[in-house]
């Protein structure tokens, strides 16, 4: 066993591939949900059936109070977490000037809230250790933008920065922080897209098309091993080229 995984938000689409992949890659997981029980055992059965070492954790990953009894959870059933990724998110598409003061501290609540507490729950240990590894999912629209979506590039900008300063500051500790921002990818947010708009999003791409949630996990696999070793503070963008 290479060590354990902590993945937020792994109930379904990029967080359910990183489960996966990370489990097929000889990782013990730890899977967080916040309220898809159902999906999460599903989750937790496939990974049985692969004999993959696993659990699934409950928490909202914007209660401080929360993360930290499901952080004391993992612990206590597998030990230090060696790698953790910030992937539990949420997106709104919304005029800027619809855009409630409920909407954007709920977008940054999940994407930026969320990912600092996790972090600063699992950083003491990894400290101590001066071993560890963060991925945090931002999107290419944290990089480029998004009409329509300013308060989600907003806050998935932030992430890109919270990772940059972090990795500076943790790696002398051994820790190193890295960031993921996917293109456009089949998951459950391109749900209230028609299939006209999904082809103009695939044709915009030079690759052709679109992403798949396991074009991401394996991003995060690489990262998380011995090829990602000498890398930390950078952003990597699977997005078939539409942003380069």
């Amino acid at each position: 066993m290479k060590g354990t995984v902590l993945i937020t938000g792994a109930s379904r689409g990029i967080g359910r591939a990183c489960a996966l992949a990370f489990g097929k890659a000889g990782w013990c997981v730890a899977a967080n949900y916040h309220t898809n029980k159902e999906a999460a055992h599903s989750l937790l059965c496939e990974l049985k059936d692969l004999h993959v070492s696993a659990g699934i954790f409950q928490a909202d990953v914007s209660d401080a109070v929360q993360v930290a009894r499901m952080y004391g959870e993992v612990r206590e059933r597998f030990g230090n977490v060696t790698v953790l990724v910030n992937n539990a998110g949420a997106a709104q598409q919304k005029l800027f000037t619809d855009i409630t003061e409920a909407d954007w501290q709920r977008i940054f609540d999940i994407n930026v809230k969320g990912m600092f507490l996790c972090t600063r729950a699992v950083f003491p240990d990894m400290i101590s250790r001066k071993q560890g590894c963060v991925i945090n999912l931002s999107s290419i629209w944290g990089i480029a933008g998004a009409s329509c979506e300013v308060h989600y590039s907003a806050a998935k900008a932030a992430v890109i920065g919270f990772t940059k300063a972090l990795a500076k500051e943790a790696g002398p500790s051994g820790i190193r922080v890295n960031c993921i921002a996917p293109g456009v990818v089949e998951t459950d947010m391109l749900a209230g897209i028609d299939e006209a708009a999904r082809q103009e999003l695939a044709e915009e791409t030079p690759l052709g098309c679109l992403g798949t949630p396991d074009d991401i996990a394996q991003a995060a696999v690489f990262l998380a091993g011995e090829g990602g070793r000498f890398i930390t503070g950078q952003i990597l963008s699977p997005n078939g080229g539409l942003v380069i």
